[in-house]
């Protein structure tokens, strides 16, 4: 058996309010609107992981869903222009991952990282 796809299902009582937060913060592409469902994805390939965790590292709560951007400040204006609510962060932690964690419309907590890059 082959994976095609790993799809994360976040709860929204109105997913449509909830769609221009990932359209204009993530620069996602909506690939389907039926009113009760939006999915969002990027042509971009992405690989498949799965996070089974007790807590979210640091203490933090456990996220809902996390997004690796390759520019973090980026990712952290847009959201604080769009008004969401930082939850954590922004932190460089131990093991070498920069990340916050932010809310979006629906209540839902997203971890944004990007991995830091060190010298040898």
């Amino acid at each position: 058996m082959e994976i095609k796809r790993v799809v994360a299902d976040l709860p929204s009582k109105n997913p449509v309010e909830v769609k221009q937060f990932y359209e204009e913060v993530f620069g996602l592409e909506m690939l389907m609107d039926q009113d009760w469902i939006v999915t969002f994805g990027a042509r971009s390939a992405m690989p498949i992981q799965l996070n089974i965790a007790s807590e979210g590292g640091s203490g933090a709560v456990l996220p809902n869903l996390s997004i690796e951007v390759d520019n973090l400040d980026e990712a952290l204006e847009r959201v604080r222009m769009y008004g969401a609510t930082i939850e954590y962060g922004p932190v460089l932690e131990p093991w070498g991952v920069r990340r916050f964690f932010v809310s979006d419309p629906a209540g839902n907590i997203l971890n944004i990282l990007q991995h830091e890059h060190r010298a040898p």
